[in-house]
């Protein structure tokens, strides 16, 4: 019997659905997901068509045996002012924690102080008993020299040398810094669409919809223009319309009401109840009409809207990243089309009301719109950069803003790019998560590389066999690269984000506590594709009963 239901999850996290009887094989293949079930034997010969009661309930009370016995994890330095260093407060279980300080200058990391003797230094300072793995300290904040530090303990503040632990009580000093987690200006935020407001960018005009008609009115004199007549329930205006920067002109989406069609469910058992509960949501099926939504273009002096002909436009499964350009001569936006073979990224003069396609790309598939798509605008260079799969693997594009010629690729090769993190302008240099980077690892593993605008320079930010996050200190000097593997505990280190060069480690995850539960680590395999060439990458989740002397058969 092969057990029913959704099991697909991340490779990077333990399966739960560890039920005796069942091994559950996961893949991360170049091709798809490959959910594999094998039946164990629960006697020497015989396989069970189902588990036991005891089984399920092991299962299900998986995650609890194993919530919070993973530590030294989840790291978050805070970097000082100066970039120079950072501090950090790392769980161990059970309540305790240890508070931790980085010298970036000299590649190291130490415990911030005596964590003993400060405990013994507050009982004597407070008459109080103190724990030393459950140092009380708030608002924590250090010296410049990183000498000394300020915190609150039982209401009151104290300084602290580090070296000797002697502490006095004492006001926060001014020139005491107590770090920041803030990543720089403009990490990870693109900001690729123009502003959504009711209200003008002078704050003259605001937005309404009264009678499914759209309405201007000026909040200075409270007279009303209809930018509208004979609205009716088949379509529906936004009134957060996007504006051109000098507020002449404005942009707002109509859409065109869908059919309504409730199908009806039934939750057999339902968690709050005995009785079963009926269920229904809006479900269109083939042939019913979708709601539409597209931009409509209006001249806020004239108080009329003008015609943009939707050809390029008139079937879209989304119009998103509505965007006016500096001057509010022209806006663009893009255009992902039913079906998702069609994707372009339409300007129209705000003049003329005339649309051209600056990009069209098709396919006679499918184009992946959901997790493969990044536009960042360089309006100083009138370029733009841009995300596609048009060479068969998904890279990055440099092309002319004004008519969409590519100027050159910016990544290449048999991988591909998962995201972008950061364009700057100035030094035409962009930061960006990669795939199957690297030919003999898991092609779904994530590393961190950046690269210049015209393809050159390409360098890899963080290493090590797994799937790694970052987090850039403050002034962008350095990151904290974090990774781990379904079957290597996390680790975390402080990379030179220009070169990324260690600079020293911070954690490694204690699994100790974690194995005590009966957790078994999961294994890794590579086999080939039935074309012989391919790598197949999966994992093996073995449940905790798993017999080494028996054989399984493996139902595919």
């Amino acid at each position: 019997m092969i057990p029913t239901g959704r099991f697909v999850r991340q490779l990077d996290r333990p399966s739960k659905y560890q039920v005796n009887g069942t091994l559950w094989m996961y893949r991360s293949p170049r091709l798809a997901l490959l959910l594999v079930a094998t039946c164990l034997a629960l006697g020497t010969s015989q396989l069970s068509a189902q588990g036991t009661l005891e089984d399920y309930q092991r299962a299900q009370d998986l995650g609890k045996r194993t919530a919070n016995t993973v530590h030294r994890r989840g790291v978050r330095p805070r970097w000082f002012a100066d970039d120079q260093g950072a501090w950090y407060r790392v769980a161990r279980g059970n309540g305790r924690h240890e508070f931790m300080l980085v010298d970036v200058k000299r590649g190291r990391r130490r415990p911030a102080f005596k964590h003993d003797d400060l405990a013994r230094a507050l009982e004597r300072a407070t008459g109080k008993e103190f724990d030393k793995d459950r140092l009380p300290l708030e608002q924590l904040r250090f010296s410049p020299d990183r000498l000394t530090c300020w915190f609150r303990v039982a209401g009151k503040g104290w300084t602290c040398v580090l070296k000797s632990c002697s502490l006095q009580e004492a006001r926060q000093p001014e020139n005491f810094d107590a770090g920041s987690d803030k990543e720089p200006p403009g990490w990870r935020r693109p900001g690729f669409e123009s502003p959504r407001n009711r209200r003008s960018p002078d704050g003259t005009w605001e937005v309404f919809v009264e009678k499914h008609d759209l309405h201007l009115r000026n909040r200075k004199s409270g007279n009303e223009v209809p930018l509208t007549r004979g609205g009716t329930q088949a379509f529906d205006w936004s009134d957060g319309v996007y504006w051109s920067p000098d507020g002449l002109k404005l942009v707002a989406l109509r859409t065109r009401v869908g059919d309504k069609r409730r199908i009806h469910m039934v939750e057999s058992s339902p968690g709050d109840q005995l009785q079963p509960k009926l269920l229904s949501r809006n479900y269109l099926k083939p042939g019913d009409k979708i709601p539409l939504t597209k931009p409509h273009l209006f001249d806020v002096t004239a108080g009329r809207e003008i015609p943009v002909p939707d050809k390029l436009f008139a079937n879209p499964w989304r119009t998103r990243e509505i965007r006016w350009e500096a001057g509010g001569d022209n806006f663009t936006f893009r255009y992902n089309q039913r079906g998702h073979q069609v994707l372009r990224l339409i300007r129209v003069n705000a003049r003329t009301g005339a649309a051209t396609a600056v990009i069209d790309e098709t396919s006679p598939t499918f184009i992946d719109y959901a997790y493969k798509q990044f536009l960042f605008y360089l309006d100083k260079t009138n370029e733009l950069i841009w995300m596609s799969e048009r060479d068969g693997w998904n890279h990055l594009y440099l092309l002319d803003a004004t008519t969409g010629t590519v100027k050159n690729q910016v990544t290449r090769g048999e991988w591909v790019v998962r995201g972008v993190d950061r364009v700057d302008p100035r030094s035409r240099r962009i930061w960006f998560r990669a795939s199957g980077i690297d030919a003999d690892e898991d092609p779904y593993h994530i590393h961190h590389c950046r690269i210049g605008f015209d393809g050159t320079g390409l360098v890899r930010l963080t290493g090590g066999d797994g799937t790694h996050t970052v987090r850039y200190s403050p002034a962008g000097r350095f990151l904290v690269d974090t990774w781990s593997r379904v079957d290597h505990p996390e680790q975390a280190v402080v990379r030179d984000a220009e070169t990324g060069r260690r600079v020293c480690g911070l954690e490694k995850a204690d699994i100790g506590d974690l194995k005590k539960t009966g957790w078994q680590r999961p294994e890794r395999f590579v086999a080939k594709a039935r074309d012989g060439k391919t790598d197949i990458w999966g994992v093996i989740y073995r449940p905790t009963t798993f017999d080494k002397t028996v054989k399984y058969p493996v139902i595919e």
